[in-house]
């Protein structure tokens, strides 16, 4: 049985959250400012986006292209408080699920929605139960991945519910642009519409594998898979508890994706040295990203493999980080392994051109030991007979 996952996502929540402050707000066209030096967006309500004025954008660009906008400071506890309202009413429904960030969700409902005479019959119900409850609208995307869940929450705002089905990919997905594939950054959509690639059809049946993987390098397999609507990644449903993490919070906020890999794989080194000193090794890498807004996302993946390695870290938290920033300005990055077991407790096969560190040279080294002095025995033993 194919799952039904939800991605539930909370329509322009800062905006609306500030309505529910100051009802007279309602109906125009609003900006939420994170109160930092740079002076940007965070969100806006939907009559500002008529007008062009989205999040990350400058102040005064905003301003000069709408030029009744009314800016407000944001207030992030009300925001919380009503983000804890949100989650809470979906676990009424299903506890499998992952928070995404302060306004979205995945939540496996196969189970639950076996109850239900009609399928669409609970989507709607639970998108009423938010807005009666929360009083902010919601669209809700439902398909048989998370992928495919979160494209088609993006389809209809506010108050869509968009269902995608594996047989419908290629009327649903693949006319959309490019530009609206979660995981493709605006700077790789430059590069795909150099070869004519204009639609998420368009990469899903290009020729030239090898144009595709100078621009995606070893993402190449993921990003194709998600453009023919597959994706196997698992809702994480919480972090262990047991973890190794480190994080490091910016005076100023960044978006310069040289200095956001430096600093990943900063922070990729230090988890690796305190597992290593911990003698501990994880099957769920996780990122935390928080940007200029306090918005804040965390993206968990689960491994079949237990990794320590810094290279490793790293590999999983950049192909984590490129499917989910959208070059907006960053705050805080976190890096961690959870799910820990003592390293003593996994064999792995031995692979020569896998990094060995100390601890198995010295096994190494102790068998080749034992072997020379077995092999010692037995000489001695032959030459007294």
């Amino acid at each position: 049985m194919a799952k039904v996952i939800f991605h539930i996502d909370l329509n322009a929540f800062f905006a609306n959250a500030e309505i529910l402050l100051n009802p007279s707000l309602k109906g125009k066209p609003i900006a939420v400012s994170g109160n930092t030096r740079r002076s940007v967006i965070s969100t806006c309500s939907y009559e500002a986006r008529k007008y062009g004025v989205k999040s990350a954008m400058s102040v005064q660009e905003a301003q000069k292209i709408c030029k009744d906008l009314i800016i407000v400071n944001a207030n992030y506890n009300f925001y919380k408080e009503l983000s804890n309202k949100f989650i809470n009413i979906i676990k009424k429904y299903s506890m499998k699920l992952e928070q995404a960030s302060i306004d979205e969700c995945y939540v496996d409902v196969t189970e639950k929605i076996m109850t239900y005479n009609k399928p669409l019959d609970m989507a709607i119900e639970l998108q009423k139960e938010i807005l009666n409850e929360v009083k902010v609208p919601c669209s809700i995307g439902i398909a048989p991945n998370k992928f495919l869940a979160k494209m088609a929450s993006d389809l209809k705002k506010p108050m869509g519910i968009t269902v995608i089905r594996l047989k419908e990919i290629q009327t649903k997905l693949w006319p959309l642009d490019i530009k609206e594939m979660r995981g493709v950054g605006s700077k790789t959509v430059l590069l795909l519409r150099k070869l004519n690639i204009n639609t998420i059809g368009d990469l899903a049946n290009y020729k030239n594998k090898e144009e595709l993987k100078n621009i995606f390098g070893k993402y190449f397999e993921t990003i194709i898979d998600k453009a023919n609507g597959k994706d196997d990644s698992e809702i994480v449903l919480e972090y262990d508890t047991k973890s190794i993490s480190n994080s490091t919070t910016f005076l100023e906020d960044i978006v310069d994706y040289t200095e956001i890999k430096g600093i990943l794989l900063s922070l990729s080194r230090t988890v690796s040295r305190r597992l290593k000193k911990e003698n501990k090794i994880g099957y769920i890498v996780n990122l935390v990203i928080k940007y200029f807004d306090f918005n804040q996302v965390v993206r968990s993946r689960k491994l079949e493999i237990p990794i320590y390695s810094e290279n490793d870290i790293m590999e999983h938290v950049m192909e984590l980080f490129d499917e989910n920033w959208d070059e907006i300005p960053i705050r805080l990055l976190g890096v961690g392994i959870s799910k820990l077991i003592d390293s003593d407790l996994y064999y792995p096969q031995l692979n020569l051109f896998d990094e060995i560190d100390n601890k198995t040279d010295d096994l190494i080294n102790s068998l080749n030991k034992n072997y020379n002095l077995n092999l010692k025995r037995a000489s001695n033993l032959l030459k007294k007979r």
